[in-house]
């Protein structure tokens, strides 16, 4: 027990000394510290980032043959992790890379989609968890190059297409998992337990090298989406990160290397309950798998992705929305369809969503559980989705899902509305009256509102941000 009470005290005495001990620096003008610099370029990195909004996410290889079924077994789960879940021995998956011939891949179709959709940026899988490079690398002969009889690099055609089209491009990279590799993470039925296995030799031979020859062979490069952080310590995320910032200065690192990236990756199709300053992303898709899966047809519909493309924009992240091709080198024609759809809306009520900020106020999200946790641990949230705010200098932008049957009472802020209209469309800026009762900014809302989908209110105001009262 003394030993307990004496311990604090020589540790308090302990902390003084060194205080009264350390050298002082000489006053002098200051100077921006280190990590001010350092977060300073990486507001310039994410600025894009930030505007953009909207990106699609591509998951395409060799598992779009098997398309979830294998020797006429069903394989559960995503599309993309047949070989991990069934398993399947390398020397038969290797295999379906003499059958692949995507005759039907046109990357100029794809970036036209991506834009014809909304969409601000492409990411698309460089290599997947199976090993195989959708690029031609000269650190691996298993490539779409060298090992089919396709023979074409489909990511320097897509390079090539994005220059061509104004859409920036960036590379799904799994750095971890290698089911093909002997050294690389996750394929235990073949190569035994990871701990077990020389992780850098895999790193050093391959996985790094792969990412080299990604940021020096397509032009300039969006960003690096790596993923499922397996044995990566700091030292080894952070050679990953150096290769990237010397040969990318301005490319985006994601939040699943294993180290602090440019911004945050939330889990598979989680969107935040709240808002937040930081930068964030949510990668989703458009039915439940990545890879293209044969019987998976449950698409998302066009207004379930606007509400989510709005309600992640109101809370001042990313949606990042995938599709998977076939085999072929198709995207599924009943996904195009659903994202040409939300397009069309965006092309009438955009400006409420690229480069807008967060909602100002928060009471619209709904509210959370305080007992109640939901399948991850975390706090369950009771969403209300009839309405979100999002914000540009001046303006505050109401994006109505649900038609008001009442007048919609603004919150409190002590802002003056100067006046308020919907976004344009074929009427135009069609206006909508603006009265104050009790106090509080009113809009009359007239019915049926003009999208179905939903629709968007301005309401332009004094002073260049919204102002709360609390």
């Amino acid at each position: 027990m003394r030993s307990r009470l004496l311990l604090p005290a020589i540790l308090f005495c302990l902390a003084i000394a060194m205080l009264l001990h350390s050298p002082r620096p000489l006053a002098q003008a200051p100077r921006p510290a280190p990590a001010a610099k350092a977060d300073s370029a990486k507001e310039t990195r994410l600025a894009w980032f930030r505007d953009a909004k909207y990106g699609l996410f591509i998951h395409w290889g060799l598992y779009s043959i098997p398309a979830g079924e294998w020797k006429g077994t069903r394989s559960l789960g995503l599309g993309e992790w047949i070989m991990f879940r069934m398993p399947i021995p390398v020397k038969e998956y290797e295999p379906l890379a003499a059958q692949f011939n995507p005759t039907k891949f046109n990357a100029d179709e794809w970036v036209k989609l991506a834009k014809d959709a909304g969409m601000k940026y492409i990411v698309i899988t460089s290599k997947h968890h199976d090993g195989f490079a959708m690029f031609h690398s000269k650190a691996s002969k298993y490539n779409i190059v060298d090992a089919t009889p396709f023979k074409r690099d489909v990511l320097k055609e897509l390079a090539d297409a994005c220059a061509r089209q104004g859409i920036r491009l960036g590379f799904y990279y799994s750095q971890s998992q290698d089911w093909h590799e002997p050294n690389g993470a996750g394929n235990t039925w073949d190569f035994g337990p990871d701990e077990k296995k020389n992780y850098d030799e895999y790193l050093r031979g391959k996985a790094e090298p792969q990412v080299k020859e990604l940021l020096t062979q397509y032009g300039p490069v969006a960003l690096i989406w790596f993923d499922t952080p397996r044995m990566m310590t700091e030292e080894r995320a952070q050679r990953f990160a150096n290769i990237v910032r010397e040969l990318g200065p301005n490319t985006l690192i994601d939040g699943r290397l294993g180290t602090e990236g440019d911004y945050v990756s939330t889990g598979d199709n989680v969107i935040p309950t709240q808002s937040s300053g930081e930068a964030w992303e949510t990668p989703a898709t458009i039915n439940h798998t990545w890879g293209f899966r044969k019987d998976d047809t449950d698409w998302k519909a066009p207004g379930t992705i606007v509400f989510k493309l709005v309600d992640i924009v109101s809370k001042g992240g990313n949606y990042l929305l995938n599709v998977g091709p076939t085999s072929e080198g198709m995207i599924p024609p009943a996904s195009q369809d659903v994202l040409r759809t939300a397009g069309r809306w965006l092309q009438v009520n955009g400006e409420a969503v690229y480069g807008a900020g967060a909602t100002p106020f928060g009471e619209e999200l709904g509210e959370l559980s305080k007992t109640l946790k939901d399948v991850r641990g975390q706090p369950m949230g009771f969403a209300s989705t009839d309405w979100r705010y999002t914000t540009k200098p001046g303006k505050l932008y109401v994006t109505f899902f649900a038609e008001p049957r009442v007048p919609f009472v603004l919150p409190p802020m002590k802002n003056t509305v100067t006046r308020a209209y919907y976004l344009g469309g074929d009427r135009g800026a069609v206006p909508v009256k603006v009265r104050t009762e009790n106090g509080h900014a009113v809009l009359d809302i007239e019915r049926p509102i003009p999208d179905p989908i939903a629709s968007v209110v301005v309401v332009e105001l004094s002073g260049t941000k919204v102002e709360p009262i609390r």
